[in-house]
């Protein structure tokens, strides 16, 4: 949940089985979270509260919480802060959290309380003046760091919303850089923030984001390096564990790694922005946020519209069983099955979703370079060619009418371009001059579809001479 946030595959929910049938299930499923502990990952899945589970060799758990107080309790503040209000209330610091959204957060048990079956419940609420208030809460540690040629991952199994009527609806699980809590968050971007969960308007979707850098910088913010909406099948239906992990096994090529139950569902590379912007965004320590906010600048972008709706349903609310933070100091532990990132031949070409969310990246070779892009259907098709000496062309071709398609680019991984492209008959172009024989162009599209925005997975392709 950005700051000043403008913008962002499917696990079913497997269900509670009858009961003369759950021996079976239940030893199958034991077998799957062995599997899970050897791979270094967190899954959760179903409806009832699970205690958190132990960290997989390698690792050590540095914070936890199973959220298991009495029915109707508060937090344990010496664990958690309670936001309050519509901001930091810091000198300078953005009113209404810096996205538009119009709840007022408390620390009410009416918005924010354990459920005494083991789970945190954070509740929007609408009085009948029409105002909102919810809750929005911060571990008090700020240290969950990743140590160099290390590894940390952050997760949480919850269940998102699942209102009658939800367009304005946000709920989010993300982290932000501990040097943000000091000075209200006005070093935003700069200190990194990211985003483990958003979903918005009761899509049952997901997206996931890294913020950096500087507005209107290398990082594209305040939309970030994102994965826009994903699917997430029955994840206002069950709890789903949402993770990040940030690895520094190599310090010259780190990573962000983004998953759903265990599956890498996006992935960021520190050469897609400059070393420095990085390391001020990711080398240090985070902490992690739960809130569910109304109204704002995602949701309104998402819909292309003002959120929220006027029959918008109250009380509806983000359920959370567990969060964890484990830790390693090797990089040998591996941490997921990826669905997000390929390889293979391609064509120079890559399709996208008509929601603009996408599984990932990939890479594979063409036209005397390579390009890539994994997604899941036929919204576009997207290509780079060589053109001419020193000359490659990026083109991008929406299957739905577009009103403006932008290209962003980077070459060699740093100096990032942005570009409105050239627009024929529904062909957009945008040309890169000056390459020598071996660079690397990184790129991506952020395209209008119907009114909303998106952006596309990011793809590379190498000029060769």
């Amino acid at each position: 949940m950005p700051m000043s946030k403008n913008a962002h595959p499917s696990a079913a929910s497997p269900g509670a089985p009858p009961r003369s049938r759950r021996a079976l299930p239940a030893v199958i499923g034991a077998l799957l979270l062995l599997l899970a502990g050897a791979l270094g990952l967190s899954v959760t899945g179903g409806s009832a509260a699970a205690a958190v589970p132990g960290p997989p060799a390698g690792w050590t758990t540095i914070f936890s919480d199973d959220f298991n107080g009495a029915s109707g309790s508060g937090l344990n503040r010496s664990d958690w802060l309670y936001d309050t209000g519509t901001g930091y209330g810091y000198p300078g610091a953005a009113t209404m959290w810096g996205t538009g959204e119009i709840e007022t957060a408390t620390d009410s048990t009416a918005n924010v309380y354990q459920d005494g079956s083991g789970h945190l419940v954070i509740k929007p609420i609408k009085d009948a003046s029409g105002h909102w208030t919810s809750g929005r809460i911060e571990t008090q540690r700020t240290d969950f760091a990743a140590p160099a040629g290390g590894q940390l991952e952050i997760s949480a199994s919850l269940k998102q919303p699942a209102p009658a009527q939800g367009l304005g609806y946000w709920p989010a699980f993300w982290a932000m850089g501990a040097d943000a809590r000091p000075v209200g968050a006005t070093n935003w971007p700069s200190i990194g923030e990211l985003d483990i969960m958003e979903d918005v308007n009761a899509l049952s979707q997901h997206s996931t984001t890294f913020h950096c850098g500087v507005w209107a910088g290398e990082c594209h913010d305040p939309d970030g390096i994102s994965s826009g909406l994903q699917a997430c099948s029955g994840c206002q239906s069950g709890f789903h564990t949402y993770s990040v992990v940030i690895d520094r096994t190599n310090t010259a090529a780190e990573q962000l790694r983004f998953l759903l139950d265990g599956q890498v569902t996006y992935t960021v590379n520190e050469n897609q922005v400059s070393t420095g912007t990085w390391q001020a965004a990711v080398d240090h320590g985070f902490f992690a946020i739960f809130d569910v906010a109304i109204g704002g600048s995602y949701p309104n972008k998402v819909c292309g519209c003002t959120s929220p709706s006027a029959d918008i349903s109250s009380g509806a609310a983000m359920t959370v069983d567990w969060i964890a933070v484990n830790r390693t100091t090797s990089g040998s532990t591996s941490t997921g099955t990826s669905t997000g990132t390929s390889t293979g031949t391609s064509t120079g070409t890559s399709t996208g979703t008509s929601t603009g969310t996408s599984t990932g990246t990939s890479t594979g070779t063409t036209n005397g370079g390579s390009s890539g892009g994994s997604t899941t259907g036929p919204d576009y098709t997207a290509s780079a060619a060589t053109t001419g000496s020193g000359q490659v062309r990026l083109t991008f071709v929406p299957t739905t009418p577009a009103a403006y398609v932008d290209v962003h680019y980077l070459v060699n991984g740093a100096g990032q371009q942005n570009f409105r492209m050239a627009n024929s008959g529904g062909t957009w172009t945008q040309s890169i001059n000056g390459l020598a024989s071996g660079s690397v162009v990184t790129y991506w599209f952020t395209y209008e579809k119907s009114g909303p925005q998106y952006d596309t997975p990011h793809f590379t392709y190498t000029y060769s001479g």
